[in-house]
């Protein structure tokens, strides 16, 4: 009903201005005549338009087809490129999670080592004589030294310390407390 009345306006404004200057023919119209010819008028106008309308309709889809194609094909090597970096990022993990294996197993053997040889510098200073412990451990690394000092007796630590120098004495004691805790 709108589409009506709006083409009656421009139908009008139209023939206002198509139509020359001269003194109008006045023509008396039923109703019933007025309303057909606005029809017949109106029915013109939208077959014009549907016409008009249906092979830009066309074009228009047809041009977006086209877009959508490019852009199904541009998500295409979008998601390729993905993949292939997917893949990538996958092995590259897996060749870290190697490295971090070989990694570890390096440093729990040196640690394994570095414990065995503490065990037996344990054993070597629990049947030395303390003064000779002392000279020993006084020279050695002081995280060693404390390292041994613990897995010691308590007793035969204390002896230890008191033959040492006293800033090495005071030094081993402030860590051996530290560790204690």
């Amino acid at each position: 009903m709108k589409l009506c009345l709006l083409l009656l306006l421009i139908l009008s404004a139209n023939a206002a201005l198509s139509a020359p200057p001269q003194a109008p023919a006045k023509r008396v119209y039923t109703e019933e005549e007025w309303i057909k010819k606005v029809n017949e008028e109106v029915k013109k106008k939208i077959d014009t338009i549907k016409n008009k309308s249906v092979s830009e309709l066309t074009k228009e889809i047809m041009d977006k087809e086209e877009k959508l194609n490019l852009r199904e094909i541009e998500f295409q090597k979008r998601q390729d490129a993905f993949r292939v970096s997917e893949a990538d990022i996958a092995k590259r993990y897996s060749d870290l999670a190697e490295k971090q294996k070989s990694f570890i197993g390096c440093v729990e053997k040196n640690d394994e080592e570095s414990k065995a040889r503490v065990g037996q510098l344990v054993d070597m200073v629990s049947n030395m004589k303390p003064e000779k412990a002392a000279a020993v451990l006084s020279v050695q690394d002081s995280d060693i030294a404390v390292k041994i000092l613990q897995m010691i007796d308590a007793k035969k630590a204390s002896k230890i310390f008191n033959f040492m120098e006293k800033d090495v004495s005071a030094k081993l004691q402030k860590q051996y407390l530290e560790m204690k805790r």
